[in-house]
């Protein structure tokens, strides 16, 4: 996790929150537990049927890639469900890069609601 400023795991932990981390083995996940975070995002197009599910976390996350970081997008997985959002790799430093710029990119609200105006629902 070096290359990407992380010093151990705990605190890795801590900069991905409300997102967690789920090793197994020769993959890993990043999940979401769905309710608090960001409903604000979801909110602004609820009117279009976004409800801040696991699967609009997911379009969000879509865009996310295809725009921000497109080098990921063969890279980064999804399996996501309705409670749930989840991003998974066999790639983990990928992965791990994914998330600490979603997770930033969720702080920028001017970005974030930018990058939402084009998520589309599944």
């Amino acid at each position: 996790m070096g290359k990407i400023g992380i010093t151990n795991y705990k605190e890795f932990d801590e900069i991905i929150k409300p997102f967690f981390w789920v090793d197994h083995g020769t993959t890993a996940s990043v999940c979401l537990n769905i309710g608090g975070y960001k409903d604000e995002i979801f909110q602004s197009r609820e009117d279009e049927g976004f409800e801040g599910g696991g699967y609009d976390w997911e379009a969000l996350a879509r865009v996310f890639i295809t725009e921000q970081v497109p080098e990921l997008k063969k890279i980064v997985s999804f399996d996501s469900e309705g409670s749930m959002f989840c991003a998974y790799s066999e790639n983990k430093n990928a992965l791990k890069d994914f998330i600490l710029r979603f997770k930033d990119a969720c702080e920028n609200e001017k970005l974030i609601l930018d990058l939402f105006s084009r998520a589309e629902l599944d």
